[in-house]
């Protein structure tokens, strides 16, 4: 029949190994404000951290975590990547940031609020999810 597995369950779902190296992988510069970009798509979380000319200086996202499959776009997801981001950044000694949200995705406000939850104020918080004016161009008309 076989050996019996045991299976070690930790706190959390996203892999520990995969946190604490990207935690490991620190910038050098120190940031007092930043720009926080947060894009929600249907299927995964991206959060990304800049200076205020917008040069990228960290970023993750929950696919980065070890979260997999449809469990990439859930809030508890985007959160992890949100926190994890935010002790980059107040290891950096960021006070302020300037949030740009972009995206429908579900992970939207929790990534921010994760982030935030650090210590973190914000100066201003700006929705840039595209919007179409028109939309694409419709079918030709079915002949039967």
């Amino acid at each position: 029949m076989g050996k019996k597995r045991t299976v070690n369950k930790s706190q959390s779902s996203a892999d520990q190994g995969l946190r604490s190296r990207s935690l490991a992988k620190m910038p050098r510069k120190k940031v007092a404000e930043g720009i926080l970009f947060v894009r929600a798509t249907f299927n995964n979380t991206l959060v990304s951290f800049t200076d205020k000319q917008g040069n990228l200086i960290m970023s993750a996202s929950s696919g980065s975590l070890g979260f997999k499959g449809a469990r990439k776009s859930t809030p508890y997801a985007a959160a992890k990547v949100g926190e994890l981001v935010g002790e980059k950044a107040q290891m950096l000694g960021v006070k302020d940031v300037t949030v740009i949200i972009k995206g429908v995705g579900a992970g939207r406000e929790s990534a921010m609020r994760a982030f935030t939850g650090k210590g973190i104020g914000i100066i201003g918080i700006r929705d840039e999810t595209p919007v179409p004016h028109n939309g694409p161009r419709p079918p030709k008309t079915r002949r039967v």
